[in-house]
């Protein structure tokens, strides 16, 4: 059904905001560390107008169940376990931190895949963050709404996220990639036009997700909290490259292993980050395939959080001729990054779906990421 329909009147505006893809720098965005996503061209759209007698009314027009209506002044943190949880815990994020937000009536559809790997929920979040902001003239910036968003999914809705999906969609460029500093919030929009290059980035849904996956966030990111306190070091970003070595002999005899590799991920992801912004500042965009690769291994190996399907997309893709390839996002399914000269392309997905076929796979979704524009008003 259309907003009309819903509700009556025509709305005040339409807003979109992207999913996003992670190029490099994985479960690096809670230790303080860095990442470089790149927003893709799949949005959540939402139409929404104002109200003043303190109702939320929600709808979504890609899951059944009609209207979800809420009092403004009744939102309570961990009470919601429905997709009507992330919008609403934007609202109450804002209430939360003292801006007037009095009610609204709010239209979502999106075109992000679900259970892929690529911040629907995060898309969700921030689309309604910046239609909230502009209608009632708030005044924030991209990284505040990113940091409203992200408190919503954090206290609201109970996820303990970092920031880093939330700071893409709300703040990525058209043609670039974000290094972000996840400590300072400080972003830069690094070129990042594959198709000059001749060069595409494939996007391969693996169309499965494990229930092993379940609390395993929270567990790596307890982890990882364990081994900065033992090191002495207000978060692992923290630990210089250089003295990793030293760092692991340290943890040796001080925590559980899978802590030591943990560590060992985060910081090297984080080392991982500066080579690719270095590469990509110096123009060697095929420069950047290895890294990815490499850092697919630290991600399966030390965090333990790959699987059959994604570590399959991984092996039959380079050796179909690709450049680098890695999981990207919470891992335990979702999906892969896939960086392949555009004249292989073609045969690389090819690989990659005959590879799923002969070890009796789902077809997996692939398509080429588009480096995209961030939240944005339409109309």
């Amino acid at each position: 059904m259309s907003f009309e329909e819903l509700y009556g009147c025509a709305p005040e505006g339409t807003w979109a905001a992207p999913g996003r893809v992670n190029l490099i720098g994985e479960y690096t965005d809670f230790n303080d560390g860095f990442v470089m996503p790149l927003a893709l061209p799949h949005t959540a759209v939402a139409q929404v107008s104002r109200r003043t007698d303190g109702v939320l009314r929600l709808y979504s027009a890609d899951i059944e169940g009609g209207i979800v209506q809420l009092r403004t002044d009744e939102l309570e943190p961990l009470t919601n376990t429905s997709w009507a949880a992330y919008p609403a815990g934007v609202v109450w994020a804002l209430r939360e931190a003292g801006h007037p937000v009095t009610g609204a009536d709010i239209h979502l559809s999106s075109t992000v895949p679900t259970g892929a790997g690529l911040s629907s929920s995060a898309a969700l979040e921030v689309v309604t963050a910046l239609a909230l902001n502009d209608l009632y003239e708030l005044g924030l910036d991209c990284n505040q709404l990113a940091l409203i968003a992200q408190r919503a999914e954090n206290a609201f809705v109970g996820v303990p996220c970092g920031v880093m999906d939330q700071t893409a969609s709300a703040c990525c460029a058209d043609g670039h990639a974000l290094h972000l500093d996840c400590r300072d919030h400080s972003i830069r929009q690094v070129p990042f036009d594959l198709a000059a290059q001749g060069l595409r980035l494939l996007v391969v849904d693996t169309r499965v997700k494990h229930a092993l996956g379940d609390g395993a966030y929270a567990e790596r990111r307890a982890g990882c909290e364990e081994g900065a306190r033992i090191l002495g070091v207000p978060a692992l970003r923290d630990v210089p490259y250089e003295q990793l070595t030293e760092a692991l002999a340290k943890l040796t005899d001080l925590a559980d292993p899978k802590v030591r590799g943990y560590v060992r991920h985060v910081v090297s992801d984080n080392h991982r980050v500066a080579r690719t912004v270095a590469l990509l500042d110096a123009g060697d965009v095929r420069g950047v395939g290895p890294i990815l690769t490499d850092g697919h291994a630290s991600l399966r190996d030390d965090l333990l959080v790959s699987c059959e399907e994604l570590d399959l997309v991984v092996a039959s893709a380079n050796a179909g001729g690709a450049l680098g390839a890695r999981m990207t996002g919470g891992g335990f399914g979702g999906s892969a990054i896939v960086l392949v000269e555009e004249v292989h392309a073609e045969a690389v997905a090819k690989a990659v779906t005959e590879a799923f076929a002969e070890a009796g796979y789902t077809a997996p979704r692939i398509f080429t990421a588009t480096a995209s524009a961030g939240a944005r008003r339409l109309s």
